[in-house]
């Protein structure tokens, strides 16, 4: 089950650990808008934290400073090399073949692998794996592109395909999937998941700040254009009906207390 080839050389030519942390208003917004979605459903610290495709482990970091006992699991070497660097657990792992005990942790984290799975099948298989390794009424929070909101850009020729077709096959980087709302919260259930909701990471802002850093040429666009984003994406936690105006979906979902784990359909005779 390797990762198509163009992923791997994606990740492997940049500096994942800087998205976030650069300073450009968007990436703030999404660490922000992240780690207090997440405190917010997270069980309280020292709760066990797997973060499956973590990434150089900005996120972990974050958590760990807070008391968590997390994991790093990704499949890219040089994100495991920087998560370590950072003094944090790290391993390379996959997200559809996860290398731990049925119920080992207290939350699963998936904010990466999810829109790096075009086939339907790797989706499925990362959500049980999720599913297998979060204990009996554990956390599952997974990440995913909502494939409406690029309608709302301008500048993107391949707007209508990934509103058609959830998928975005482009020359500098790897094949993506976009998810429709409603089949992101079919996707937990099918795992046998409790589907708790989906909330908006950037929020309505998304494209108008894309849209003002190619005007203005800048990626620190400012307090102002920080607050105004943080604040419409805030209020779209109140009205479940505007997640469809952000690009990046967070959703939360529950392992049953007493629930058999639903077997793959592939296993069945």
């Amino acid at each position: 089950m390797a990762l198509l080839p163009d992923i791997t050389a994606f990740y492997g030519d940049g500096d994942e650990a800087v998205r976030l942390t650069s300073g450009r208003t968007i990436g703030t917004i999404e660490l922000v808008r992240t780690q207090e979605l997440l405190r917010a459903h997270l069980p309280p610290a020292p709760a066990s934290v797997l973060d499956v495709g973590g990434g150089p482990g900005v996120h972990a970091r974050r958590l760990t400073d807070r008391g968590y006992r997390v994991l790093v699991v990704d499949p890219v070497e040089q994100h495991v090399r920087q998560a370590r660097e950072q003094g944090l657990a790290a391993i390379v792992g996959d997200a559809r073949n996860l290398r731990h005990a049925d119920g080992s942790f207290d939350a699963v984290l998936m904010l990466g692998p999810l829109y790096h799975l075009p086939d339907g099948s790797g989706r499925a298989r990362a959500w049980r794996e999720a599913r297998r390794v979060v204990r009996p009424g554990g956390l599952v929070a997974a990440a995913a592109l909502n494939r409406y909101a690029k309608l709302l850009d301008l500048d993107s020729p391949g707007a209508l395909d990934i509103a058609a077709t959830g998928l975005r096959v482009r020359r500098d980087g790897p094949t993506t999937y976009y998810h429709d709302l409603a089949e992101l919260g079919a996707e937990a259930r099918q795992a046998g998941l409790d589907h708790l909701g989906i909330h908006g990471v950037h929020g309505p802002a998304y494209e108008a700040l894309r849209a003002e850093e190619r005007r203005t040429g800048r990626r620190d666009l400012g307090e102002r254009a920080l607050k105004s984003a943080l604040a419409a994406a805030r209020f779209t936690d109140g009205h479940p009906e505007l997640a469809v105006s952000s690009l990046h979906l967070l959703a939360f979902a529950r392992r049953p207390r007493r629930s058999p784990i639903r077997p793959d359909p592939k296993d069945t005779p």
